[in-house]
Protein backbone atom coordinates (compact mmCIF):
# COMPACT_ATOMS: atom_id res chain seq x y z
CA UNK A 1 0.00 0.00 0.00
CA UNK A 2 1.50 3.25 -1.12
CA UNK A 3 0.01 6.57 -0.88
CA UNK A 4 -1.45 7.69 -3.76
CA UNK A 5 1.53 8.66 -6.30
CA UNK A 6 1.60 12.10 -8.30
CA UNK A 7 3.09 11.46 -12.04
CA UNK A 8 6.48 13.12 -13.19
CA UNK A 9 4.08 14.68 -15.65
CA UNK A 10 2.28 16.40 -13.50
CA UNK A 11 1.93 20.04 -13.59
CA UNK A 12 2.86 21.97 -10.85
CA UNK A 13 0.65 25.00 -11.23
CA UNK A 14 -2.28 22.06 -10.72
CA UNK A 15 -0.65 20.24 -7.78
CA UNK A 16 -1.17 23.57 -6.11
CA UNK A 17 -5.19 22.99 -6.57
CA UNK A 18 -5.47 19.46 -6.06
CA UNK A 19 -4.77 16.92 -3.50
CA UNK A 20 -4.68 12.82 -3.43
CA UNK A 21 -6.17 11.62 -0.43
CA UNK A 22 -6.87 7.92 1.22
CA UNK A 23 -10.30 7.38 2.80
CA UNK A 24 -10.03 5.45 5.50
CA UNK A 25 -11.87 4.06 9.08
CA UNK A 26 -11.74 2.86 12.49
CA UNK A 27 -15.09 1.58 13.41
CA UNK A 28 -16.48 3.71 10.66
CA UNK A 29 -14.61 6.39 12.64
CA UNK A 30 -13.76 7.95 9.32
CA UNK A 31 -10.67 9.79 8.41
CA UNK A 32 -9.35 11.60 5.29
CA UNK A 33 -5.19 11.24 5.06
CA UNK A 34 -2.97 13.32 3.20
CA UNK A 35 0.79 12.93 2.37
CA UNK A 36 2.30 16.00 2.70
CA UNK A 37 5.76 14.44 3.24
CA UNK A 38 7.02 15.61 -0.33
CA UNK A 39 4.68 18.98 -0.39
CA UNK A 40 3.63 20.74 1.86
CA UNK A 41 -0.12 20.89 2.68
CA UNK A 42 -1.43 23.62 4.81
CA UNK A 43 -5.66 24.43 4.01
CA UNK A 44 -7.26 26.77 5.61
CA UNK A 45 -9.96 26.19 8.74
CA UNK A 46 -12.98 26.92 5.89
CA UNK A 47 -11.11 24.42 3.37
CA UNK A 48 -10.55 21.72 6.29
CA UNK A 49 -14.30 22.29 7.16
CA UNK A 50 -15.43 22.13 3.17
CA UNK A 51 -13.04 18.83 2.71
CA UNK A 52 -14.83 17.09 6.03
CA UNK A 53 -18.05 18.25 4.96
CA UNK A 54 -20.31 14.94 4.00
CA UNK A 55 -22.36 17.31 1.66
CA UNK A 56 -19.92 19.25 -0.01
CA UNK A 57 -16.60 17.31 0.25
CA UNK A 58 -14.61 13.68 0.80
CA UNK A 59 -16.58 13.77 4.45
CA UNK A 60 -14.91 12.67 7.52
CA UNK A 61 -14.89 13.00 11.25
CA UNK A 62 -10.95 14.12 10.92
CA UNK A 63 -8.50 14.95 8.38
CA UNK A 64 -5.22 13.54 8.67
CA UNK A 65 -2.04 15.21 7.64
CA UNK A 66 1.33 12.96 7.59
CA UNK A 67 4.46 15.41 7.34
CA UNK A 68 8.18 14.02 7.42
CA UNK A 69 9.38 13.67 10.72
CA UNK A 70 10.60 16.71 12.65
CA UNK A 71 14.71 17.87 12.48
CA UNK A 72 14.77 16.78 15.99
CA UNK A 73 13.93 13.26 14.57
CA UNK A 74 16.04 12.74 11.63
CA UNK A 75 17.93 9.52 11.90
CA UNK A 76 15.44 8.11 14.78
CA UNK A 77 12.56 5.08 14.23
CA UNK A 78 10.03 7.91 14.29
CA UNK A 79 8.87 7.95 10.28
CA UNK A 80 6.17 11.31 10.20
CA UNK A 81 4.88 13.77 11.77
CA UNK A 82 0.77 13.53 12.42
CA UNK A 83 -1.62 16.31 12.40
CA UNK A 84 -4.97 15.00 12.86
CA UNK A 85 -7.48 17.65 12.35
CA UNK A 86 -10.88 18.16 13.70
CA UNK A 87 -14.40 19.36 11.55
CA UNK A 88 -14.00 22.39 12.46
CA UNK A 89 -10.24 23.10 11.80
CA UNK A 90 -9.16 22.74 15.48
CA UNK A 91 -5.54 20.61 15.63
CA UNK A 92 -6.32 17.99 18.58
CA UNK A 93 -2.95 15.75 19.98
CA UNK A 94 -4.89 12.90 19.77
CA UNK A 95 -7.58 10.33 17.62
CA UNK A 96 -7.26 6.56 18.80
CA UNK A 97 -9.11 5.20 15.29
CA UNK A 98 -7.08 7.77 13.11
CA UNK A 99 -3.66 6.65 14.79
CA UNK A 100 -5.01 2.92 14.21
CA UNK A 101 -5.97 3.88 10.14
CA UNK A 102 -2.24 5.97 9.58
CA UNK A 103 -0.05 3.24 11.81
CA UNK A 104 -1.73 0.45 9.39
CA UNK A 105 -1.14 2.65 6.26
CA UNK A 106 2.58 3.51 7.03
CA UNK A 107 3.37 0.14 7.75
CA UNK A 108 1.86 -1.00 4.92
CA UNK A 109 3.78 0.72 2.74
CA UNK A 110 7.11 -0.11 4.47
CA UNK A 111 6.35 -3.70 4.59
CA UNK A 112 6.80 -3.57 8.72
CA UNK A 113 5.03 -5.29 11.45
CA UNK A 114 5.98 -2.07 13.84
CA UNK A 115 6.00 1.61 13.13
CA UNK A 116 6.31 5.42 14.98
CA UNK A 117 5.18 8.67 14.25
CA UNK A 118 4.63 11.99 16.28
CA UNK A 119 2.06 13.62 17.00
CA UNK A 120 1.63 17.01 18.86
CA UNK A 121 0.70 14.47 21.62
CA UNK A 122 3.96 13.03 21.44
CA UNK A 123 5.36 9.68 20.52
CA UNK A 124 2.52 6.81 18.95
CA UNK A 125 3.82 3.51 18.56
CA UNK A 126 2.10 1.15 16.60
CA UNK A 127 1.73 -2.96 15.76
CA UNK A 128 0.16 -5.07 13.26
CA UNK A 129 -1.99 -7.33 14.88
CA UNK A 130 -3.67 -8.78 12.30
CA UNK A 131 -4.35 -8.21 8.35
CA UNK A 132 -6.46 -5.50 9.37
CA UNK A 133 -6.00 -5.27 12.97
CA UNK A 134 -3.44 -2.59 14.86
CA UNK A 135 -2.40 -1.96 18.46
CA UNK A 136 -1.42 1.85 19.16
CA UNK A 137 0.63 2.82 22.67
CA UNK A 138 -1.34 5.68 23.27
CA UNK A 139 0.59 7.37 25.86
CA UNK A 140 -0.50 7.80 29.58
CA UNK A 141 -3.32 8.37 31.30
CA UNK A 142 -3.69 12.29 32.94
CA UNK A 143 -5.71 12.68 35.42
CA UNK A 144 -4.19 15.99 37.22
CA UNK A 145 -6.89 18.98 37.09
CA UNK A 146 -4.17 21.53 35.55
CA UNK A 147 -3.66 18.34 32.92
CA UNK A 148 -6.91 17.54 31.89
CA UNK A 149 -7.39 20.49 31.90
CA UNK A 150 -10.14 22.08 34.26
CA UNK A 151 -11.06 25.93 35.10
CA UNK A 152 -10.25 25.06 38.63
CA UNK A 153 -8.07 22.79 41.01
CA UNK A 154 -10.40 19.44 42.51
CA UNK A 155 -10.17 16.24 42.32
CA UNK A 156 -10.85 15.01 38.90
CA UNK A 157 -12.60 11.65 40.05
CA UNK A 158 -15.65 13.40 41.11
CA UNK A 159 -16.34 16.57 39.00
CA UNK A 160 -19.43 17.13 40.71
CA UNK A 161 -21.04 18.85 37.01
CA UNK A 162 -24.01 16.51 35.18
CA UNK A 163 -26.96 16.94 32.85
CA UNK A 164 -30.27 14.84 33.58
CA UNK A 165 -29.45 11.45 34.19
CA UNK A 166 -25.46 12.11 33.88
CA UNK A 167 -23.85 13.43 36.74
CA UNK A 168 -20.01 13.34 38.58
CA UNK A 169 -18.59 12.49 35.93
CA UNK A 170 -14.34 11.36 35.86
CA UNK A 171 -12.31 14.16 34.08
CA UNK A 172 -8.93 12.20 32.24
CA UNK A 173 -7.03 13.30 29.53
CA UNK A 174 -5.36 11.16 26.91
CA UNK A 175 -4.15 13.66 24.48
CA UNK A 176 -7.67 15.23 24.48
CA UNK A 177 -9.98 16.31 27.69
CA UNK A 178 -12.34 13.87 28.50
CA UNK A 179 -15.25 13.58 31.28
CA UNK A 180 -17.14 10.00 31.80
CA UNK A 181 -20.38 9.46 33.06
CA UNK A 182 -21.46 5.80 34.47
CA UNK A 183 -24.89 4.75 34.06
CA UNK A 184 -27.06 1.70 34.86
CA UNK A 185 -28.43 1.63 31.67
CA UNK A 186 -26.96 3.16 28.19
CA UNK A 187 -29.50 2.56 26.57
CA UNK A 188 -31.67 4.34 28.44
CA UNK A 189 -29.72 7.71 27.64
CA UNK A 190 -30.01 9.82 24.45
CA UNK A 191 -26.73 11.72 24.17
CA UNK A 192 -27.65 14.21 22.00
CA UNK A 193 -29.62 15.77 23.94
CA UNK A 194 -26.68 16.13 26.89
CA UNK A 195 -23.38 15.84 24.99
CA UNK A 196 -23.43 20.01 23.88
CA UNK A 197 -24.43 21.12 26.60
CA UNK A 198 -21.76 19.09 28.82
CA UNK A 199 -18.89 19.54 26.32
CA UNK A 200 -19.29 23.16 26.51
CA UNK A 201 -19.44 23.29 30.18
CA UNK A 202 -17.95 26.03 32.14
CA UNK A 203 -15.52 23.24 33.95
CA UNK A 204 -13.75 23.06 30.77
CA UNK A 205 -11.71 25.97 28.95
CA UNK A 206 -10.83 23.71 26.20
CA UNK A 207 -14.28 21.84 26.07
CA UNK A 208 -14.33 18.15 26.62
CA UNK A 209 -15.28 15.08 24.86
CA UNK A 210 -18.21 13.64 26.98
CA UNK A 211 -18.49 10.01 27.22
CA UNK A 212 -21.32 7.57 29.24
CA UNK A 213 -20.19 4.31 29.68
CA UNK A 214 -21.95 0.86 31.25
CA UNK A 215 -20.14 -2.09 33.12
CA UNK A 216 -21.77 -5.08 31.34
CA UNK A 217 -19.34 -7.62 33.79
CA UNK A 218 -15.70 -8.14 34.47
CA UNK A 219 -14.31 -7.95 31.41
CA UNK A 220 -16.70 -5.71 28.91
CA UNK A 221 -17.61 -2.44 28.88
CA UNK A 222 -20.27 -0.70 26.89
CA UNK A 223 -19.29 2.89 25.81
CA UNK A 224 -21.12 5.60 23.84
CA UNK A 225 -19.38 9.45 23.17
CA UNK A 226 -20.11 13.49 22.27
CA UNK A 227 -16.88 14.14 20.65
CA UNK A 228 -15.21 17.76 20.02
CA UNK A 229 -16.47 19.92 17.75
CA UNK A 230 -19.72 18.63 18.46
CA UNK A 231 -20.97 15.55 17.08
CA UNK A 232 -22.30 11.67 18.66
CA UNK A 233 -19.48 9.42 17.06
CA UNK A 234 -19.77 5.64 16.59
CA UNK A 235 -16.15 4.96 17.93
CA UNK A 236 -13.75 7.12 19.97
CA UNK A 237 -10.33 5.38 20.58
CA UNK A 238 -9.25 8.17 23.10
CA UNK A 239 -12.79 7.59 24.90
CA UNK A 240 -12.62 3.92 25.08
CA UNK A 241 -9.28 4.84 26.61
CA UNK A 242 -10.29 7.44 29.33
CA UNK A 243 -13.22 5.30 29.88
CA UNK A 244 -11.62 2.25 31.16
CA UNK A 245 -9.21 4.10 32.96
CA UNK A 246 -12.02 6.19 34.71
CA UNK A 247 -13.58 2.86 35.68
CA UNK A 248 -10.54 1.60 37.14
CA UNK A 249 -10.29 4.54 39.13
CA UNK A 250 -13.45 4.97 40.70
CA UNK A 251 -12.91 1.16 41.61
CA UNK A 252 -15.82 -0.27 39.06
CA UNK A 253 -13.94 -2.92 37.51
CA UNK A 254 -10.65 -4.61 39.03
CA UNK A 255 -8.95 -5.36 35.16
CA UNK A 256 -7.10 -3.55 33.81
CA UNK A 257 -7.44 -5.11 30.10
CA UNK A 258 -11.32 -4.52 28.76
CA UNK A 259 -13.62 -4.91 25.69
CA UNK A 260 -15.58 -1.50 25.14
CA UNK A 261 -17.96 -2.30 22.73
CA UNK A 262 -19.31 0.89 20.72
CA UNK A 263 -22.08 1.79 18.11
CA UNK A 264 -19.52 1.00 15.19
CA UNK A 265 -17.74 -2.46 17.00
CA UNK A 266 -15.41 -3.40 19.45
CA UNK A 267 -11.57 -2.63 20.61
CA UNK A 268 -9.47 -3.88 23.53
CA UNK A 269 -7.97 -1.52 25.91
CA UNK A 270 -5.25 -2.82 28.05
CA UNK A 271 -3.56 0.24 30.68
CA UNK A 272 0.26 -1.20 32.15
CA UNK A 273 0.64 -0.19 35.97
CA UNK A 274 2.56 3.01 34.68
CA UNK A 275 -1.03 3.82 33.19
CA UNK A 276 0.24 3.58 29.89
CA UNK A 277 -2.61 2.62 27.36
CA UNK A 278 -2.44 0.45 24.52
CA UNK A 279 -5.69 0.48 22.31
CA UNK A 280 -6.12 -2.51 19.58
CA UNK A 281 -9.18 -2.67 17.10
CA UNK A 282 -9.72 -2.92 13.19
CA UNK A 283 -9.06 -0.57 10.62
CA UNK A 284 -10.49 -0.61 6.99
CA UNK A 285 -9.59 1.13 4.00
CA UNK A 286 -11.91 3.04 1.99
CA UNK A 287 -10.65 4.22 -1.57
CA UNK A 288 -8.10 6.33 -3.09
CA UNK A 289 -9.00 10.07 -4.54
CA UNK A 290 -8.12 13.09 -5.78
CA UNK A 291 -9.33 16.37 -4.29
CA UNK A 292 -9.97 19.94 -6.13
CA UNK A 293 -9.35 22.77 -4.77
CA UNK A 294 -11.15 26.03 -5.87
CA UNK A 295 -8.95 28.33 -8.61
Amino acid sequence: MKFVPRSSNDDPSLMKSDRPFIKMHGLRNDIIIVDARHMPFTPSREEIQRICDRREGVGGDELLIVEAPLVTDEGSEIVAFVRIINTDGREVEACGNASRCIGWLLMKERGLDSVSFRTRGGILSCNMKGEKKVSVCMGQLRTAWHEIPLAKEMDSLHLGIGAGPLQDPVGMNIGNPHAVFFVSDIDQVDLEIYGSELQHNDLFPEEANIGVAQIIDADTMKLAVWERPGALTTACGSGACAAVGAAYRRGLIDRRAIRVIMAGGSMEIEIDDNDEVTMTGPVEFCYAGRYLFDQ
